[in-house]
């Protein structure tokens, strides 16, 4: 990831996520301990990288706290980079201030659904920046703040039914997932193969689909929300773009609005849940 950060000498990096401080040790080998920063949201864990780091013999500037505020000390425009190794529902806004116009974002866009995508963006102005999604199948784990809220034991309860457009495996791709949870990014994905489950543990909303007669499958959609519509829509809308890896993917972000878009920017999208 430190080459696709495409990070040059005398540059400054904050890394969001020091974990065990290999990341870390591979960033202040390449640039130098003075040119990294790494921030660690759990203090346990940032203590072991601390020591870990320097068993190792090196020494880069390491801060315990929420890195999805980016560096608590730092001013804006202070880096010309930042590496995240945790995934996150949407790009945070600081990071977008701290990171100087002309720098470079490396993060893992998640959700709920715990479909990836790793992006690339370049910083345009304070709050704003646009980019593209990469090749290759990137997934960390989502950053605690960003994470699903507690959820109860499910249960399938009746609702409405209907047939089904798509293949419901499509969803359980790597990129067809994808695709899916930014269509519903509020829901939950289970299942497998034909038999798939989004559940909006926020509104009580559920969409199940099951294998129908003569080769079609049935949905059943219950609540406020009907989960299947957006994400079946958006299914389509992709086969019809001729089913594009994430790297046929780009994203753009302002204060106002965060959207992923296959193709160009005035292609299909979705708002990611800001």
């Amino acid at each position: 990831m430190w080459q696709q950060l495409e990070a040059e000498p005398g540059q400054e990096v904050l890394e969001v996520g020091t974990e065990t401080g290999y990341s870390t040790a591979l960033g202040a080998h390449r640039l130098g301990d003075d040119r990294v920063t790494s921030v660690e949201y759990d203090p346990v864990v940032g203590r072991a990288a601390a020591s870990a780091l320097k068993a190792a013999g090196y020494a880069p500037r390491l801060v315990v706290g929420d890195g999805l505020r980016g560096d608590p000390h730092a001013s804006a425009g202070t880096y010309d980079r930042l590496i995240a190794t945790c995934s996150v529902r949407y790009v945070p806004m600081a990071w977008l201030h701290q990171v100087k116009p002309g720098g470079k974002i490396l993060v893992t866009l998640s959700g709920w659904s715990y479909a990836s995508g790793l992006a690339l963006l370049t910083v345009t102005g304070p709050g704003s920046a646009t980019g593209r999604f990469l090749s290759g199948y990137t997934s960390f784990m989502i950053a605690r703040p960003h994470d699903r809220p507690p959820r109860p034991t499910l249960a399938l309860l009746p609702g409405e039914e209907r047939t089904s457009l798509v293949d419901p495996a499509v969803i359980g791709t790597w990129t067809g997932s994808w695709v899916a949870q930014l269509a519903a990014p509020a829901a939950e994905r289970m299942g497998a193969g034909a038999e798939q489950i989004l559940w909006d543990v926020s509104t009580g909303s559920q969409a199940r689909t099951l294998p129908g007669p003569d080769g079609a499958w049935t949905v059943v959609q219950r609540g406020p929300v009907r989960l299947w519509d957006p994400v079946e829509a958006a299914v389509r809308l992709w086969q019809a773009a001729g089913e594009p890896h994430q790297e046929g993917f780009g994203i753009t972000v302002s204060a106002a609005r965060q959207r992923v878009w296959i193709g160009t920017e005035d292609g299909p999208g979705w708002d990611l849940p800001v």
